[in-house]
């Protein structure tokens, strides 16, 4: 049976790379929602304008769009089907893109509402890594045999006295 742990980074994993799948197609093509595609669009020419060092390095603001839609994409995909250590790398670059997200709402002055999916979805990034980071626990089982720390291995050690 899989373990708790296990099944929770499947989960976020699966739930989050399909997030970000879906997000990364709407900055990249109109064909899912056209409304959000030219929200998008019109989010990003904002942001450009708003930082003019990315102007001085020569990123208009469709680049912009399109890096980060392809990041998101890719990632996305690597979250929600590749296993083990490709999947965090994802995770590490998808928490990045979510920082640079937030710091173009902040920069802009959008209001909460507008950015509250990516604060979310950055917290949920952030869990899951700090999940998969951990060491795996060893079973409850193996603990007791080996007469670990709990508290079942100490009544084992005691004598019976009648």
């Amino acid at each position: 049976m899989a373990s708790p742990r296990t099944v929770t980074i499947v989960a976020l994993s699966m739930a989050l790379g399909l997030f970000f799948v879906f997000m990364g197609s709407i900055k990249l093509t109109p064909r899912l929602s056209k409304d959000a595609y030219s929200e998008m669009k019109r989010a990003y020419k904002s942001y450009v304008k708003a930082l003019p060092a990315l102007k001085k390095l020569g990123i208009t603001s469709v680049f912009l769009r399109k890096t980060i839609g392809s990041l998101e994409l890719a990632c996305g995909i690597v979250l929600t089907l590749v296993p083990g250590r490709p999947r965090d790398v994802a995770n590490f670059i998808l928490l990045i893109l979510v920082l640079i997200v937030l710091f173009f709402h902040q920069l802009v002055g959008d209001p909460l509402k507008r950015y509250a999916h990516a604060l979310v979805f950055g917290i949920l990034l952030t869990c899951r890594l700090l999940v998969s980071r951990q060491p795996d626990e060893e079973p409850y089982e193996k603990k007791v045999k080996r007469g670990g720390n709990g508290i079942h291995s100490r009544e084992s050690n005691k004598m019976k006295v009648s």
